[in-house]
C-alpha cells in the first residue's frame, strides 16, 4: 500500500528529500501560486500550521505554474514570496506539475486516491489534500475551501 512517506520531493535548492519524516503526522498538501486570486489563503494556511503544529499537523506547499502561469519565477523566488509576503514557515518545496503526464508522482497518487467531482485532476491552485498520520489520503478539498474551514477535518485527523 502506497503512503505519503514513500515519496520524495525536491527542495527549492534542488535537493531531493524523503517525505518519510512526515510519518506519524497528519499532513496537509497544497499546490501554491503567487499571482492567483486565492493566494491570500497562504495567511490561513500559516494560521493552521501555527494552531495545530504542536498537535502534529504538518503543511507542505508545492508551487505550481500549471494554471494560468500564476506561479512565475524560480523555485527560490516562490519560497521567498511565501516567506516574505505571507510569513509562511511551513516547507515550500520546488515547483511541480500536479496534472498530466508530467505530474509529480505524489500528486498523481493523491488524485487517484481522492478524485474530485469532475475526475482526478486538480482543478486549480490551492487544492488541498489531507493525509492521516499513516500517510493515507483522507480528504480532498476544493481550491475555494478556505483554510479556516478545514479545522474540523484537521481536528479529526489529529484525534
Amino acid at each position: 500500500m502506497t503512503r505519503l512517506q514513500h515519496f520524495t520531493a525536491r527542495t527549492a535548492e534542488g535537493e531531493e528529500v524523503s517525505l518519510a519524516d512526515l510519518a506519524g503526522k497528519a499532513t496537509l498538501v497544497v499546490n501554491l501560486a503567487s499571482k492567483c486570486g486565492l493566494t491570500p489563503q497562504l495567511d490561513g494556511l500559516q494560521a493552521l500550521q501555527e494552531e495545530y503544529e504542536e498537535r502534529g499537523l504538518r503543511i507542505i506547499g508545492f508551487p505550481c505554474d500549471q494554471f494560468g502561469g500564476q506561479m512565475p519565477g524560480t523555485d527560490e523566488e516562490a519560497v521567498t514570496f511565501c516567506r516574505t509576503e505571507y510569513g509562511v514557515t511551513f516547507p515550500v518545496l520546488a515547483k511541480v506539475e500536479v496534472n498530466g503526464e508530467n505530474a509529480h508522482p505524489l500528486w498523481a497518487w493523491m488524485e487517484q486516491e481522492k478524485p474530485g467531482a469532475d475526475g482526478p485532476d486538480v482543478e486549480w491552485n490551492f487544492a488541498k489534500f489531507l493525509l492521516d498520520a499513516d500517510g493515507q489520503v483522507i480528504e480532498r478539498f476544493s481550491p475555494r475551501t478556505e483554510p479556516a474551514d478545514l479545522r474540523g477535518a484537521v481536528e479529526a485527523a489529529l484525534a
